[in-house]
């Protein structure tokens, strides 16, 4: 026996079925949205990540030298992918550039709930437009996707804030502050104790009283009130940037799930303007279930023009924690529209009839086992088949087949040469 690695699943038909259904309303939400399915390598050149974020992250990569002597890695994530994509044919792709993509990712980090090694990822993103309509489309995407799988706003809730909210506040005190270590003390500050934050602030710059000063104000998130407090221009923009996107969204459909919580701050270094979180509104999902936001220097950053992007990308592991709180996960299951069942040698009709099936579009299983009567029954009701087809000698030698219905027990006897016919899904109720 061999043991699974730790930090990577195996999924097995059920769970992949509801897994499947789950993917599917994400893609075909960014579909209807004009978003285009792209494909991405599961290998990248190491350096797309240690030149930005140094060689320290190495640690948390599935890296190694390939025989070519090249430093590679598995992707831990996509933007670094899709940048490089977009730097490599910027003069040839029309703007907005509306990509999504569903796919795994890697990265050597501590296994806990909602977080694995292998983890997967509905990425969508929209690079060449700066318009608050952008970021609101990515809002209205991920409200129509979540409302989509069965979810209210009684679930769920999208915190909203911005970057240069917390930065222009951070950067208005008297004293010399390192920003992006306040930044990251705000996004950590629901992990930890208000002790352990305010030293955190502390250690970024501020004294002990503006670090109770500035988490009061943002607290509060009463955007009038930062406008006074920090009076500067950066502020000013990044508000009204704010209010702007969230006027939008409000025209999208999404501005009912959306709060102001100037406490969210996404953690990684190149966001730049609005930032949000999806978290499960009861709390009893303790962590953010997805975020996203507006990166607008990371294509300039990779070597192309400035092009302003924003994007999200909802996790398959977290999400789920989710929709099955919400009680909408779906069933665990697979499901078969047909199951035809075989007596003697029947095998060319039975065929027939299966092929007929598939070409409407239905799941149709038949005998592959040579198995008898009773244990091709036995396994069709354990695909939760629907329909059973019974194609047996006696049947056809009075030109007949059986079709019983699975749930009731029932069955009828019809023409061979009528079945399945002109109908699209006959069942026994159509039939009997």
């Amino acid at each position: 026996m061999y043991d699974r690695i730790k930090g990577f699943r195996d999924f097995y038909p059920g769970e992949m079925s509801a897994r499947r259904a789950t993917i599917d309303v994400l893609e075909e939400t960014a579909r209807e949205y004009g978003f285009r399915e792209i494909g991405t390598p599961a290998l990248e050149r190491a350096e797309l990540w240690t030149d930005k974020s140094g060689d320290d992250i190495v640690d948390e990569l599935y890296s190694f030298e390939d025989r070519s002597g090249r430093h590679v890695t598995m992707t831990p994530e996509l933007t670094p992918t899709v940048a490089r994509m977009v730097v490599a044919k910027q003069q040839e792709l029309s703007k907005p550039i509306k990509w999504v993509s569903t796919r795994p990712f890697w990265r050597y980090e501590q296994v806990q709930q909602g977080r694995y090694r292998e983890f997967y990822q509905t990425n969508v993103d929209i690079f060449g437009s700066s318009e608050p309509e952008a970021d609101a489309e990515i809002l209205a995407w991920a409200a129509d996707a979540l409302t989509g799988l069965g979810l209210t706003g009684d679930h769920f809730e999208f915190r909203v804030s911005h970057r240069d909210i917390l930065g222009g506040v951070l950067e208005s005190y008297d004293t010399e502050v390192d920003t992006e270590a306040a930044i990251r003390a705000v996004d950590k500050s629901d992990k930890i104790s208000q002790a352990e934050y305010h030293d955190l602030l502390i250690d970024a710059g501020l004294t002990a009283e503006q670090a109770a000063e500035f988490d009061d104000l943002i607290a509060e998130g009463d955007l009038e009130a930062v406008e006074s407090f920090a009076d500067t221009e950066r502020v000013t923009a990044a508000v009204e940037n704010l209010r702007n996107v969230l006027a939008a969204a409000e025209d999208f459909g999404a501005r009912e799930y959306c709060t102001i919580s100037l406490e969210t701050a996404r953690g990684l270094d190149y966001y730049t303007g609005v930032v949000f979180e999806c978290f499960d509104s009861a709390g009893e999902v303790s962590r953010s279930i997805f975020g996203g936001g507006r990166y607008d220097d990371l294509i300039e950053g990779f070597g192309g023009q400035p092009t302003p992007a924003v994007g999200v990308a909802p996790g398959h592991a977290t999400l789920p924690l989710l929709l099955q709180r919400a009680g909408v996960w779906p069933d665990e299951e697979v499901t078969t529209d047909y199951y035809v069942l075989q007596v003697g040698e029947t095998r060319s009709e039975a065929a027939r009839i299966s092929r007929a099936l598939r070409d409407r579009g239905h799941v149709v299983e038949t005998d592959v086992a040579g198995r008898s009567f009773g244990a091709q029954l036995d396994y069709a009701d354990s695909i939760n088949a629907e329909t059973v087809v019974i194609v047996g000698e006696q049947d056809l030698a009075n030109d007949e087949v059986t079709i019983k219905d699975m749930d009731s027990g029932d069955q009828t006897q019809v023409p061979v040469d009528e079945f399945p016919g002109d109908r699209e899904r006959p069942t026994f109720e159509d039939l009997a």
